[in-house]
Formats: C-alpha cells, structure tokens, sequence
C-alpha cells in the first residue's frame, strides 16, 4: 500500500484526499512503461488550480492524481532507456493533467516522457526546480539562440518573485547578464539581488501597456511570465534586434500590440512551451540547469517543504501569490 493524494468529482465539486492504494490501482502507462517510487514532487500555480478545482487543468477522467513534476527511482522498466534503480525526471507531456502525476508515492509512467537525472542533481533540488526551472532555462536558451548575450544590455525577468522568474534571474546572472527583475512584492528586493538581479523595477512599469507603438529602447532582451498588457510593453520597449521569451498569462491572454517593433526593429517574441518540449532539448537544459544553478541558488529558491497532506492549504497560498520561490513536495516523508 502507498499513499497519493486523489482529486475526484463530486457532482461538479472538486475533492482532494489522501488515499492508500494498491500498485494495481495506478493505470497502466503502455508498452514502454515505467514504474516508480516517487521521492518528490514540486507545487506549481497549475498545480494549485488542479487540486483547487479552479480552472480547466484537468482534462482526463476522475479520479485523478495531480501534480505535473516529479523525480524518482526506477521501480521495474519495459523501456530500453532506463534500469531499475535509475533516478529520472518527469515534467509535462500532460502529467497530473491527463494521467496520473506526482502526487503519489508510486507511479506508472510511459518511459518516453522521463529523463535521466543529471549527475551531480540531488533529487529534491531537481523539484525545486521542476517544471518553473525547466521554462526558464528553456527561455534562456532561447534567447541565446537569438543572440541575446551577456555584455548586449539590460535583461528583464516580470513575475521575478516566482518560481520561473527566480530562477530566470539565477540563471541570466550565472551566466553574467545584466539581470533587471520586476516585481511588485518590495519583500523580494533582498531575495532577488541574493540571487543575482543588478537592478529592481516595480511590476507597474510594465502593466499598462505601452503609450506608442515603439517606445525607447531599453532591453536587450526579456523573460516574461505575464502576457498581456506587460508583454506588448515589453516588445515596444526592446532593443533593434532584442527578444521576449514569453510563457505565462497570469496579466491576460490577449496581446495588444502592432507589427511596428517586429518589422522597424527586428525584433523576435518566442514562445516557451515545457509541457511538450522534445526530449531532446530537455536533456540540454536539465543538464544545463545542473551546471548552473548552484546549492546555494537551489536552497534560495526553496520556499519550503511540505508533505502531502498539505497540499490543499500551500495551493490556497500559491493561488494568492503569498509564496515566493519554490515549494517542495517530500512524497514519501511528512515535509
């Protein structure tokens, strides 16, 4: 027997529990499937909503086990990847939305959409990072791709006091960018200068939108977790040829912006998708996540510990925005 927390439909009302199951009760994962004994999971806002019943997250049948990230130690293997005894990853590819996720101490995962864990990566510090460090480190690389280097100009990080917005700070300054991070929380000023951002804009700077089509340039580039208003001001804002790797909505999910910036200046908007990532590119920026962040950023990062029974209650905080960083799900252990 082992314990996972279960959401189920109650006619429409969305209940979480904690539940003792049989290796047999967790659904089968295909042919290539793996199976796992869960060490930890992560708290994601996605996360929140799922356990919650706020939003549309979960789109597969009830009950359900919730949480989209999660490390552990091979159990039993059907894919040619992998051997008992192996830590691997797992992120996205509709974990904890469509099938059964990271909240549970054992889980069956179709061995395609795990990767190894990287030496040197101790498996909590992989959840504290989880699917927020993988989105940054993903908006990193793509702003390398696009010739946004250290020594070009200012870059700017919205939501800096979040999950992906504190590590996108902690990379961009390992890596030895000009880190500008805006947020709205003046209790983060410390946490985020500790982390590496050379300079601090308040959040309202962005979040009325741009005055003119093409404003004065200031960022070489940015990393945006907040669409909307703030990110059509973003592009008005950027430097000739500068990028925006955007991958949040949390100011809206409309852009109201002109073709001005992209065809006077150049400049690029790059979408950032960790769910469906190739696996490929996964490895790369695990790896890279690996060679950057240092223990002393990862323990930063980490807000805290909980246990599964918490749950409920850290979603209720992390919906509104009282948490700052990561938080940690020891599966196995009481937090």
């Amino acid at each position: 027997m082992f314990s996972a927390l279960v959401l189920d439909d109650s006619g429409g009302e969305i209940q979480a529990q904690i539940r003792q199951l049989r290796p047999d009760a967790l659904p089968r994962a295909g042919r290539e499937e793996v199976h796992l004994e869960v060490l930890y999971s992560s708290l994601n806002y996605k996360d929140g909503l799922a356990v919650t019943g706020r939003g549309q997250v979960i789109r597969g049948d009830y009950p359900i086990v919730p949480g989209i990230d999660l490390v552990g130690r091979v159990l039993d293997t059907a894919h040619d990847a992998f051997e008992k005894g192996d830590h691997v990853i797992g992120t996205g590819w509709q974990l904890g939305e469509v099938d059964w996720g990271g909240y549970s101490q054992q889980a069956r995962v179709a061995g395609r959409k795990l990767v190894p864990l990287p030496d040197g990566l101790a498996p909590a510090h992989a959840m504290v990072i989880g699917t927020a460090g993988l989105t940054a480190m993903l908006s990193v690389m793509a702003l390398d791709e696009h010739d946004v280097s250290p020594g070009d100009g200012a870059v700017v990080v919205t939501g800096a006091s979040g999950g992906a917005g504190s590590i996108a700070v902690a990379l961009l300054g390992a890596l030895g960018h000009e880190v500008v991070a805006a947020t709205g929380s003046e209790a983060a000023h410390a946490y985020l200068r500790s982390l590496g951002a050379d300079r601090i804009v308040h959040r309202r700077t962005f979040e009325d939108g741009p005055g003119r089509p093409m404003e004065s340039a200031r960022w070489a580039g940015a990393i945006d977790a907040v669409g909307g208003d703030t990110l059509a001001t973003l592009i008005a804002q950027l430097e000739r040829h500068g990028s925006v790797a955007s991958f949040g909505n949390a100011g809206g999910h409309e852009l109201r912006t002109t073709v001005l910036p992209f065809i006077l200046r150049g400049v690029n908007l790059l979408g950032i998708d960790s769910n469906t990532c190739p696996n490929d590119r996964r490895r790369t920026a695990w790896t890279r996540l690996a060679d950057l962040l240092s223990d002393a950023h990862l323990d930063r990062i980490h807000a805290r510990t909980i246990a599964l029974e918490d749950l409920p209650q850290a979603s209720e905080e992390v919906l509104a925005g009282e948490v700052q960083g990561r938080i940690l799900v020891d599966v196995q252990g009481d937090g």
